[in-house]
């Protein structure tokens, strides 16, 4: 371990809850990377992953964004109101059937989000094994099956994130870059935070947010408390 590496884990007190203005001051100073690394959350739930029902999906609008901008598809019917909205929005990958047996045979999505209308999502089936693993498939509970096309890109290019645990009963989530100002990192982080809370499954019995950290991208862990 180099020295560096050595001071800045000094820096923090691994058996300390820090409040959230005071993690994310540290998460700056002990970022060791000469790009502009992400911040990044990291929730442990009280969930029991076996169960569907306990399932926690949801979405979040960061006022500021995550600071790294993600590549859109569309599915929709070629020739449609839908496909003219969303290329005038700017979206570069739109389609239709084309674009699912294109998918289909390379097995390469060149995108990090998919919106479609539900009159596609029957055609989608056919590469829903290739979406699915990589967390690309349209989904109604993150918002990305819709008829507004134009509102779901708009509101993606605006900073909407959309969340789910992981098989560990985790979430993991990008709120900002080291670059942002405290205050735009602690006010994505707060509206995370809010959502998640809101996305506590009925049937989660006990303490559903057992701990939460803050870290940047390569960086040591902070323990946050809220």
């Amino acid at each position: 371990m180099s020295k560096r590496i050595e001071q800045i884990k000094k820096l923090i007190d691994t058996d300390k809850v820090y409040t959230p203005e005071k993690a994310i001051e540290l998460v700056k100073k002990t970022s060791n990377v000469k790009f502009d690394a992400s911040v990044e959350v990291h929730v442990k739930l009280g969930i029991d992953t076996g169960r569907g029902d306990q399932q926690v999906r949801g979405t979040a609008t960061l006022p500021y964004g995550t600071g790294k901008k993600k590549k859109i598809a569309v599915f929709v019917q070629g020739g449609s109101n839908e496909e003219k909205e969303a290329k005038e929005a700017g979206v570069q990958v739109v389609g239709g059937e084309e674009l699912i047996s294109e998918i289909g045979q390379t097995g390469k999505c060149d995108f990090d989000i998919a919106i479609a209308t539900p009159q596609i999502m029957p055609k989608l089936a056919r590469i829903a094994k290739i979406l699915g693993p990589k967390g690309l498939m349209p989904n109604p509970k993150a918002e990305t099956i819709t008829t507004n096309i134009k509102k779901a890109v708009e509101d993606l290019q605006k900073g909407k994130i959309s969340f789910k645990n992981d098989d560990s009963g985790n979430l993991h989530q990008v709120i900002g870059k080291v670059s942002f100002e405290n205050k735009k990192i602690l006010e994505n982080f707060n509206i995370f935070i809010e959502a998640v809370r809101k996305a506590k499954p009925t049937g989660v019995k006990g303490i559903y947010i057992r701990n939460v950290s803050l870290c940047s991208s390569m960086g040591p862990s902070v323990k946050v408390g809220i």
